[in-house]
């Protein structure tokens, strides 16, 4: 991988962190019923799902990009408009909290429980398999070793997910209620569902003109 893709992919890291999805709400739902200190755990869990899923997708494009090499760019194209895609639905969202509020006398959940709730929650989610099936091949060099490029893909996803849910779980745990009103909820849904639509419509310029 060239030190620019790597840029670029970094780039798309953060938004596919910050993007609200499964990831982002159980790391929020852990800030508002647990607090930051144990509510993060859930981070650890999620990592590690998205390590598996992330594993589960190399063994899938090895056996693609040995078989096809037209299928594989065709895979390319298909994920850039399915980013596109994600970012319409992000705009037609309804304006309602993401998290709900934190009931009283809830049990109290022990910390592998929660890092085997975030491992639930991202290895065994089908719509984060066809994300990510969507995002790694637009970042993949073929004309270089690929277990190299798949770590790093998996370290940098992994580095930014650490720190925007870490983000996250600390809004929920402090200052969450602020965005339950339907106007923080819709701008944030159309600011998100614009960054997909914009990195969709990159990752595909990208590719076609190194081609």
């Amino acid at each position: 991988m060239a030190w620019t893709t790597w840029i670029a992919y970094f780039m798309a890291c953060w938004l596919i962190s910050l993007s609200p999805g499964p990831g982002a709400l159980a790391a929020m739902s852990s800030g508002l019923d647990h607090g930051f200190r144990r509510g993060y755990f859930t981070t650890f869990g999620l990592i590690l799902g998205g390590g598996t899923q992330l594993l589960l997708i190399v063994v899938g494009l090895g056996a693609l990009i040995a078989a096809s090499g037209v299928a594989f760019t065709v895979l390319k194209y298909l994920g850039a408009g399915y980013l596109v895609y994600l970012g319409i639905a992000q705009w037609r969202a309804a304006d309602v909290p993401l998290v709900a509020k934190r009931e009283e006398g809830a049990p109290v959940t022990t910390r592998r429980q929660l890092v085997a709730r975030g491992w639930i929650i991202n290895a065994l989610n089908p719509k984060g398999t066809v994300f990510m099936l969507a995002v790694v091949p637009q970042f993949l060099d073929l004309s270089r070793p690929l277990p190299v490029q798949y770590l790093l893909i998996g370290a940098t996803l992994g580095f930014t997910d650490l720190v925007v849910m870490a983000g996250y779980t600390l809004l929920a745990s402090r200052v969450l209620r602020g965005l339950s009103e339907a106007h923080h909820i819709r701008w944030m849904n159309r600011t998100f569902g614009t960054l997909f639509i914009a990195a969709g419509t990159l990752l595909a310029t990208f590719r076609r003109a190194s081609a």
